[in-house]
């Protein structure tokens, strides 16, 4: 294989599920039509009852997953529509357009947090503890005698779960999941290799391995691991614009956030948001400011403008790596390697979060509750397909939708069936359903 990934195979329209099918309409791109999919999913809606850093808002609105990933989908977009654009310049011969990189990248952006459990990233330390050290732990050797990969529970990752939601053919539905264009899938996956490579970050499941080798193959996506060795393939060049999105939005959005929530003070907001804006456009920005009298639209305007100083930062870091990206020798992220002054003021934002807003009572408080019903649903759902002939068993398998195929003959599957079920919920879902299943909440009679 080639040293360097080539922009021509990169950008692909094959559709997983549909290799063999051609639907193309002259009203949108293959591109747009993975993004008018997802936007229209019942797991993308969803997203609007899953808690983001805190919990779903009272009197004062706060994001939720819903809207963390329509920001970071306009903000994808921007990305990827300007380095389409210089990539075009760079490769004549491309056949894509620049408008399909924004397309592409746009639709990955919506879809990359749909595999995450209900309680944000809680769920998923939650998942992860309940098999390492809860009740789960007692059946790691019944899954690893199965020949079953224990790694992809004990390290629960919502980005390998997306994965999954989006190409698994569930109990009922149609072969491929979403049949989302390869492109855009491979854009999605962050950590393109399986929990046997280490550490707590994975990209596919094992039962989704071939699927992702598969779409690999066709895109020309580097294998970096030796034979015989656990896969481990080179990114996708899009996944680091993806990254970027993400990792912007949550970063800025969090600091208003957490004004608004009176975490932060409102010169603490602003002096972190100034940060991210050259010497030479303050005056401009001051002069803005000056003219607008409300507290909460200086905040606003701060953040549309630290935003864009950093998508435009992203998007010429990403040009100037962009050989070490193709031959999948670039380390690390897009923010990580920003010029000075925006990775400084983006590592001085992310130290107030983690020092004053990713442990506030409110947070933490969701994550106590996600430990307890995390527990409580996957102990259930697990006994229940060990001993489906009980009477309590056969009122839970009545109760759970039947896509949600709950026969299956490893543990590993039944694990993964539960799993399956309890991460499609919302929080809401996952509360009320825990309380009625306790007793705490009855219903009315």
């Amino acid at each position: 294989m080639s040293n360097k990934m080539d922009w021509q195979s990169l950008i692909s329209d094959y559709r997983f599920g549909l290799e063999s099918h051609s639907q193309k309409q002259e009203s949108r791109t293959d591109f747009q039509r993975d993004y008018d999919r997802l936007i229209f999913s019942a797991p993308f809606r969803r997203l609007q009852n899953k808690t983001q850093v805190f919990p779903l808002p009272g009197k004062i609105f706060v994001h939720n997953r819903l809207t963390h990933s329509l920001e970071v989908s306009c903000l994808g977009r921007s990305l990827g529509t300007q380095v389409g654009r210089e990539v075009g310049k760079r490769h004549p011969d491309l056949q894509a357009d620049h408008a399909d990189f924004g397309a592409i990248v746009s639709a990955a952006c919506l879809a990359h947090d749909m595999g995450n459990p209900p309680f944000g990233h809680a769920g998923e330390r939650a998942i992860s503890a309940y098999f390492t050290e809860g009740k789960g732990v007692r059946w790691q050797q019944q899954v690893q005698d199965e020949g079953g990969r224990w790694e992809d529970f004990a390290n629960f990752e919502g980005n390998a779960n997306a994965l999954r939601l989006l190409t698994h053919g569930f109990k009922g539905r149609r072969e491929g999941g979403y049949v989302l264009t390869y492109s855009t899938i491979a854009s999605i996956v962050k950590y393109p290799y399986t929990s046997l490579h280490g550490g707590e970050k994975f990209g596919f499941f094992e039962s989704e391995e071939a699927s992702y080798g598969k779409i690999a193959k066709q895109l020309g996506l580097i294998k970096l691991s030796p034979d015989g060795a656990p896969c481990v393939y080179a990114r996708h060049p899009l996944v680091y614009l993806v990254e970027a999105a993400d990792d912007i939005c949550y970063q800025i959005m969090d600091l208003e956030d957490a004004y608004k929530l009176k975490i932060l003070s409102l010169d603490e907001c602003k002096r972190l948001m100034q940060a991210f804006i050259p010497e030479e456009r303050q005056q401009h920005v001051n002069d803005v400011l000056g003219k607008v009298s409300d507290q909460n639209e200086q905040v606003a305007y701060l953040r549309s403008v630290a935003i864009g100083q950093l998508v435009t930062a992203a998007t010429a870091t990403f040009l100037a790596h962009e050989e070490e990206i193709l031959s999948g020798t670039f380390a690390g992220s897009l923010i990580q390697s920003l010029p000075e002054r925006e990775r400084a003021a983006y590592a001085r934002a992310r130290q107030v979060a983690f020092d004053r807003i990713y442990f506030t009572k409110e947070v933490l408080d969701i994550e106590f509750a996600g430990f307890r019903i995390f527990e409580y649903l996957l102990d259930t759902l697990i006994e229940v397909q060990l001993k489906p002939d009980n009477a309590y068993s056969k009122l839970w398998l009545r109760r759970i939708p039947e896509q949600y195929d709950m026969h299956r003959d490893t543990m590993y599957g039944k694990i993964q069936s539960a799993l399956d079920y309890i991460s499609g919920m919302t929080d809401v879902y996952a509360l009320d359903l825990y309380r009625k299943f306790t007793g705490m909440s009855l219903p009315a009679i």
